[in-house]
């Protein structure tokens, strides 16, 4: 199949790309900068918020599948509100507006917990009022009902998760849940990490390879067996001292103290703190394959390898 991601640069792309390619796929990725080339993939430069430049790719390309993943994330989000709708608001409407006319078959959206607020049942369902605290999940909530619409009313095939905080051996993209990758990072580089987050903070998060599977297995599953268009995803759900001590199962004599941040705090705090999938477990079968010290089993020794290579993981 043909395949177009947009913001495959981010911290999801390149690991989304990499599986894209190893199924057989024709994949072109896309992000606002430009991308070291990867075999198999043919990058082009594209900015979701200009609509021609949209349109020409999407007819160009002529995808089976997009992806869009290309997003401006919490924290960064409040610090430039105003990029953070016109990618993540403006952007998700262009991306729906060229598939509709030139009759894409398929579109993953990626949302995420943050169009969450607070208040709301632990673990948080599907289906509850929506009242996200930051111009990420405002905008991340608005894509969803988007979603919804164009399926509706012009009958594209649009499904989405909510991913959980995601983590993985790369660079982090300026989201909420940075200080669960820092821990690992800065633990073995410096042997010690001060978080952002208080210690018992507890949010939804997941590995990468889980949260790339997913996307694969909803993109793959029958539209008959789909009884809606975005869906909750759960793998764990640790306090912030439980991933620390995770960490220093791995990387003995590693220290990590807390130091919140108020704004990153307080959007943390806003958030589920776990998530209930039933729903993605009932309809394409979802179930994730990591807990937390699975994750630190993997992830150490990727990101040892990463700093021995010069890998530039900074904060």
């Amino acid at each position: 199949m043909n395949i177009l991601l947009t913001g495959a640069g981010g911290q999801i792309g390149a690991d989304l790309v990499s599986a894209l390619v190893a199924e057989g796929h024709r994949v072109v990725a896309t992000d606002l900068r430009p991308q070291p080339e990867r075999p198999g993939a043919t990058w082009r430069q594209l900015d979701v918020t200009h609509a021609g430049d949209v349109d020409a790719i999407i007819h160009d390309v002529r995808p089976d599948v997009v992806y869009h993943l290309a997003a401006i994330l919490s924290a960064s989000g409040e610090r430039n509100p105003t990029l953070a709708y016109e990618v993540n608001q403006t952007g998700t409407w262009h991306l729906l507006e060229a598939c509709r006319r030139h009759a894409v078959p398929r579109f993953i959206y990626t949302s995420s917990i943050a169009v969450y607020g607070p208040g709301l049942p632990d673990p948080c369902p599907d289906d509850v009022p929506l009242h996200p605290t930051t111009m990420y999940g405002v905008t991340k909530a608005s894509g969803e009902m988007l979603c919804e619409y164009y399926a509706k009313k012009h009958g594209l095939d649009c499904r989405g998760v909510r991913f959980p905080g995601l983590i993985s051996a790369s660079l982090p993209g300026g989201g909420s849940t940075d200080y669960a990758l820092f821990m690992y990072v800065d633990g073995i580089r410096r042997g010690g990490y001060e978080s952002f987050a208080r210690a018992d903070t507890r949010v939804p998060l997941m590995y990468m390879p889980d949260g790339v599977r997913a996307l694969l297995e909803l993109a793959a599953a029958p539209r008959e067996r789909l009884a809606r268009t975005i869906y909750n995803i759960a793998a764990f759900s640790p306090r912030a001292d439980e991933i620390a001590a995770s960490v220093a199962r791995a990387v003995p004599g590693v220290t990590i103290t807390y130091a919140p941040d108020p704004l990153r705090q307080s959007i943390l705090d806003s958030w589920p703190r776990a998530l209930d999938d039933r729903n993605a477990r009932a309809d394409w079968g979802w179930r994730p394959r990591y807990t937390l010290d699975a994750m630190t089993d993997d992830l150490v020794p990727k990101i040892r390898a990463l700093l021995a290579g010069g890998a530039n993981l900074a904060h």
